[in-house]
């Protein structure tokens, strides 16, 4: 078991199964990249941090870093966003082609360093 998969297990049950399919979208889109815990949550890494997620009291967050917050603000104006956070209400289904999108443009903005 993984560090990020005991980490799933560990957040309340109603919010495993969204956080399970957000890894499994993440590991599948970047199976090279490094998985660890920084932060207290867990991160993939590839030439550096790709992206965190981390269950919140009222929301999944979601971590790309502020230059993906920028690049996707017109995708994300339905979502609460900060400036390297956008948290996915827990009540809603979790909009994996954008997530997709945004793991893919950090995996092409850390393989360009």
């Amino acid at each position: 078991m993984t560090i990020i998969e005991e980490y799933i297990l560990n957040a309340p049950e109603d919010r495993q199964e969204q956080l399970q399919k957000l890894y499994l979208t993440i590991k599948q889109l970047v199976p090279q990249a490094s998985e660890k815990m920084s932060y207290g949550m867990p991160t993939f890494y590839l030439n550096g941090n790709l992206v965190h997620f981390a269950n919140q009291k009222n929301h999944i967050g979601f971590y790309p870093s502020p230059s993906a917050i920028e690049a996707f603000k017109t995708e994300l104006t339905g979502y609460k966003t900060s400036k390297g956070a956008i948290q996915f209400p827990t009540d809603d289904t979790l909009p994996i082609d954008l997530i997709e999108k945004i793991v893919l443009f950090r995996l092409k903005e850390n393989t360009n360093k």
